[in-house]
């Protein structure tokens, strides 16, 4: 009797996208341009996105850019930060195309940042130029790639992930023929008391480190705390990047206040601060800033 071969394990895929109609129509093309995918599941959120695709690990994932909770891009920079490349049922993480509405110009980054990308409404032509480069990199990754290489595989994504992620900077977020405005030095902050709400001023040089906190942003001296209304991601651009880092999605500090950096045995990154007590996780995607440390 011949030994019986081992049937190879179906290619999976999660479809991340907010409008039902655009998730049936892209899951629809798949169907003609790649039969033997199969599609794990459909999410509608960002958030979604990420418990989906934690659940199912599949192999390919296509996340729109603009979802409601969570972007594609901070969906697949969670999904990465969370992923486990050691163990028994560590998988390589998927490879990422982004589906957008963007037009080409903006669409350049992905060209280089990105497995792939389709714009919206997807079109045959480029969907089967996508699945061809998916099948070539699926086919050349080894079956039982040991836990570095699934680590290094992840590091590529993390570095892609970055570059699309990264803020506008004070040179490049103005109009042109404006001239580039200078980083701030003050932080304008509301201040609650027993005797009401006042507006503070927080020199630049005080603030240990910036919290997103729902509506509000939490800025943290060593002595007090304050609120201001400016979300992270338009405050970001505002500040001199070589003072301060963002270290997580929601978290920016000052780099000068930085006292320690460590990594446990589980890979958790963790950092104390000059005149606080607290420690402030950092996510893998900001862990290269502290290879030398």
């Amino acid at each position: 009797m011949m030994p019986s071969t081992p049937q190879a394990t179906a290619t999976t895929a999660l479809i991340a996208e907010d409008e039902p109609l655009l998730a049936r129509a892209l899951r629809a093309e798949l169907a003609t341009a790649w039969p033997e995918l199969t599609i794990a599941d459909v999410a509608s959120d960002g958030r979604a996105a990420l418990d989906k695709a934690l659940a199912l690990r599949p192999d390919v994932l296509f996340f729109d850019i603009n979802m409601p909770l969570m972007t594609g891009l901070e969906a697949a920079a969670a999904l990465a930060d969370a992923w486990v490349t050691e163990g028994v049922d560590a998988r390589a993480f998927p490879l990422l195309v982004f589906v957008s509405a963007y037009d080409d110009y903006a669409l350049q980054a992905f060209e280089t940042h990105a497995v792939d990308y389709l714009v919206k409404p997807v079109q045959p032509a480029r969907l089967q130029k996508t699945v061809a480069k998916l099948k070539a990199t699926l086919a050349s990754r080894a079956p039982a790639a040991s836990s570095s290489a699934r680590e290094a595989a992840l590091e590529h994504t993390l570095a892609q992930l970055r570059h699309l992620l990264a803020p506008p900077t004070l040179a490049t977020a103005i109009a042109p023929g404006q001239t580039p405005s200078a980083p701030l030095s003050v932080i304008q902050a509301s201040l609650t008391t027993a005797a009401g709400s006042a507006l503070v001023m927080v020199p630049i040089e005080d603030v240990i480190y910036f919290e997103a906190a729902d509506k509000y942003v939490r800025v943290l001296t060593a002595d007090r705390e304050v609120l201001i209304r400016t979300p992270l991601k338009d405050l970001l651009p505002q500040l001199d990047p070589n003072r301060f880092w963002q270290i997580h999605r929601g978290t920016i500090v000052r780099a000068s206040a930085i006292e320690s950096f460590s990594r446990d045995e589980a890979g958790k990154m963790t950092l104390t601060l000059r005149g606080r007590r607290e420690r402030l996780v950092v996510s893998r995607l900001y862990g290269h800033l502290f290879k030398a440390m």
